[in-house]
């Protein structure tokens, strides 16, 4: 038996008509196909299934064992889409009453339906596949789904719009020039636009940005303290920032000139590290809050506030040695300090821990003992 399965990936049978699928047999599929072309008469699934029935019929007339049928998916994506389509193409092969081995003719109408196909070969042998285009717009659904499936794939989207970007953003560094004359500032304005969008686009920025504002909205109403720790350091970090410049601009006065890189570097990190430690000790507060009232907080977790200040005391000492502001043994001792207290806080906490387990375990054992005393 041929079994001429027409595919609505997008489901907009189900969404337009109401009609359950799939939908099985030659009348029941008119009916539906009647119900879409009234309900969307430019929908080009309607014209998958009329001629899914105009094969039906042409075979029958041959005198052919043939069925019709169809199937149809959902508009939540490809992989959802393509499984519900699968489920349906199992529905249709167990109410076909035939004792002779079937085979599928598909009928489609573009690109994005045949991406069904495989799920299709893999629960019935197919003998063809039977695209139904408008004539008056061949290749253009394909051609958007072509350029779709690039925009949308990872690997070809960076390939592509990544290096376009960057071209349109070298484009408006030639119009330096004229930028404040007003074709120029058009132009460029607009390819550095232009090209900020691929570029973004490239990046999948966009569903990142989407990504992250939902975790904090979700965040927000969870009350988890972590947003509240995040907000503070960016705060306490921006701080540290200006306050490093601050202390450049310090040095730099008093050395009469410019200064090496090593000072620099050094007068930023001084300026800063007690700003940017703090920022660290606020967010590592923030998530062993969270993990303390979600139940999941172990005792290791409580390293990190340690292991930020045993950073920033070297970093400082260090820093501080490079301006003249401390001697080699403050040097030494802060290093020799920095570096205990990050060797200590790990072995208590994992002292501790292993000795809250060890001890829960030995009380569950002694308790049979002191009953039986």
């Amino acid at each position: 038996m041929l079994l001429v399965l027409c595919v609505d990936l997008d489901d907009d049978l189900g969404r337009k008509t109401g009609f359950s699928t799939p939908v099985i047999g030659r009348e029941a599929v008119e009916e539906a196909a009647v119900a879409l072309a009234t309900a969307d008469p430019e929908d080009s699934d309607v014209n998958v299934i009329f001629q899914g029935i105009h094969i039906y019929d042409d075979l029958a007339d041959r005198d052919e064992s043939v069925e019709v049928a169809v199937v149809t998916g959902n508009d939540e994506g490809d992989v959802k889409a393509n499984r519900e389509v699968g489920d349906e193409v199992d529905t249709v092969l167990a109410n076909l009453s035939t004792a002779e081995d079937v085979t599928a003719l598909v009928v489609t109408d573009g690109a994005q339906d045949e991406s069904v196909i495989p799920i299709i070969r893999s629960r019935v042998p197919i003998d063809g596949v039977r695209r139904v285009v408008v004539r008056q717009a061949q290749n253009l659904e394909s051609m958007y789904y072509t350029i779709k499936q690039v925009l949308d794939d990872p690997e070809t989207r960076g390939t592509v719009l990544i290096p376009l970007g960057i071209l349109l953003l070298i484009y408006p560094l030639a119009l330096i020039g004229s930028a404040l004359e007003m074709p120029g500032f058009v132009i460029g304005t607009t390819s550095a636009l232009l090209g900020l969008y691929l570029i973004s686009r490239g990046l999948g920025l966009g569903k990142r940005l989407d990504e992250a504002v939902e975790r904090a909205r979700r965040s927000l109403y969870a009350g988890r303290t972590t947003l509240l720790a995040y907000v503070v350091a960016a705060a306490l970090f921006v701080l540290g920032g200006v306050s490093g410049v601050n202390t450049l601009e310090s040095v730099q006065e008093s050395a009469g000139g410019e200064v090496g890189a090593p000072v620099m570097l050094a007068a930023l990190v001084y300026g800063s590290v007690q700003w940017i430690a703090a920022a660290g000790v606020t967010t590592s507060l923030g998530q062993i809050t969270d993990e303390y009232i979600a139940g999941s907080l172990e005792w290791r977790y409580l390293n990190a506030p340690f292991y930020v200040l045993s950073i920033a005391i070297v970093l400082h000492a260090v820093s501080a040695f490079f301006l003249d502001e401390a001697g080699i043994s403050y040097l030494a001792t802060a290093l020799t300090v920095g570096t205990l207290l990050g060797i200590a806080s790990t072995l208590v906490f994992a002292v501790v821990e292993s000795r809250y387990s060890d001890g829960d375990g030995d009380d569950a054992g002694e308790t049979p003992r002191t009953d039986s005393a």
